[in-house]
């Protein structure tokens, strides 16, 4: 399998594809191995993460080089990936021991009754290119503080990121036969899914999702889907600051060039403000420094997938046939790699495919609503449910509208937002299960009652 920059165009590395004998021997002999990880003491494990998160820190800007030749991420972001990734690991040593430890119910009467939590297993973990240390920490470091082994799949186009992941594991202290890194494509991913694993835990799209789920149904064992998303973001006309409100979603929207599942991807502003927003956010976006992503001052750099350039030429064509305006961008950039103008198209409606579908990149529609329930119509009007976002001066207003939200996650003056505090989960088409908080520590152990009488 070829590992290409989309910057350049350049073969990066050549790496041999898993066959399904090799992933029969690597669950085999995690079977082994994790059963002598679950023994070994909590704080043990913990210390392992905690080492192979100050080992990351030791070579971020190695690391965030070849996030950055591999995915076409900037620099700059691949380095704040790297950085703000560590407070998983932060939340895991605080709460981890909490969350995982036994629970004693009833300690009066004839009979005691008790709850432990048992490690799953050896788990899949299918993940994703976009960003691959916050979406891996999630998941695979969670599942082994929790007692599990992991067979981690990298996504094909952040595979030697993976690979880097298995080498500081094993640096940190955690065993071989414990964290093992297979790399192919959609073919290795359907062999895992035909192997005998206890979870299956993935980070992808919601046609992948679906064909998982379809897939190990019938094994009965825990399927967590973190899929994508058609984030809205309302601006009202109360926002003290409409430049300010502006700047933030612009950035909400462009950030990794669009790619994240939770990124702005449609935008209402109430009509009082709606030209005077629309200015702000245009200069905003015209500002963003277009290019290398190995210039630690480029914001935009290369989509990761050479198709995706056909999908935004797609929705582009669409809106403007049915009554948009291209105010900014619209083109691919010639040359080398897979380049797109960042691209702002205004007076969008519901018919267009903009405002509908995923865009998943640096392309955003904005629509004008004339009250809070046209916004909330609007924003309600998806098959997705990952977060939702208003500004408004009112915390009362943003909160009338939020609570009506079918999503995971709902913003109040802030949006892109992802903390370990919390859950991190989707609904409907933006998947099932949470990771991250006290949920996202127990979604990788079973709990066990105990009724116990002398």
């Amino acid at each position: 399998m070829e590992i290409k920059n989309p910057a350049t165009g350049v073969v990066l590395a050549s790496l041999p594809e898993a066959g399904l004998l090799e992933l029969q021997e690597t669950v085999a002999d995690l079977r082994k191995g994790q059963r002598l990880w679950a023994e070994r003491p909590l704080p043990e494990r913990m210390a392992c993460i905690v080492k192979f998160g100050e080992l990351i820190l030791s070579n971020k800007q190695k690391l965030a080089e070849i996030l950055t030749k591999e995915t076409g991420k900037p620099v700059a972001q691949s380095l704040n990936e790297i950085v703000g990734a560590q407070n998983r690991i932060e939340h895991l040593r605080a709460n981890a021991e909490r969350w995982l430890s036994r629970e004693e119910i009833t300690l009066e009467g004839t009979t005691r009754e008790l709850i432990t939590y048992e490690p799953l297993g050896v788990i899949a973990n299918i993940s994703a290119w976009n960003f691959p240390f916050n979406v891996g920490f999630n998941v695979f470091l969670y599942a082994l503080v929790a007692g599990n082994a992991v067979v981690y799949k990298p996504s094909e186009f952040a595979s030697l990121i993976g690979m880097e992941f298995q080498e500081y594991l094993r640096l940190a202290g955690v065993p071989a036969n414990v964290f093992k890194c297979v790399v192919g494509d959609y073919q290795t991913g359907q062999l895992l899914l035909d192997l005998s694993l206890d979870g299956y835990f993935f980070t992808g799209s919601y046609a992948t999702g679906v064909h998982i789920a379809k897939s190990v149904a019938h094994k009965l064992v825990p399927l967590q889907l973190e899929l994508g998303g058609k984030d809205p973001l309302y601006v009202a006309d109360d926002v003290v600051d409409v430049k300010k409100a502006a700047i933030s979603a612009a950035e909400g929207a462009f950030y990794n060039n669009g790619q994240s599942c939770c990124a702005v991807e449609r935008i209402y502003v109430a009509e009082k403000i709606y030209d005077q927003f629309v200015e702000a956010f245009i200069d905003e976006v015209a500002s963003y420094p277009i290019g290398d992503p190995m210039n630690p001052d480029t914001f935009i750099g290369p989509l990761t997938r050479k198709a995706q350039l056909d999908v935004l030429q797609e929705q582009i064509k669409d809106a403007i046939e049915k009554g948009a305006s291209l105010r900014l961008g619209g083109n691919l950039i010639n040359g080398p790699g897979y380049f797109h103008q960042p691209t702002v198209l205004v007076d969008c409606n519901h018919d267009m495919l903009l405002m509908k579908d995923e865009t998943f990149g640096p392309l955003i529609g904005i629509q004008k609503v004339f009250s809070d329930e046209h916004a909330k119509y609007l924003m309600q009007d998806t098959g997705y449910g990952l977060t939702a976002a208003v500004f408004s001066a009112s915390q009362n207003r943003a909160m009338a509208i939020l609570k009506e939200m079918d999503t995971g996650t709902v913003y109040w003056n802030c949006c892109d937002r992802v903390s370990p505090n919390v859950p991190w989960s989707g609904r409907k088409n933006s998947g099932l299960g949470a990771t991250l908080s006290s949920q996202g520590i127990r979604a990788f152990v079973q709990p066990k009652a105990y009724h116990l009488r002398e």
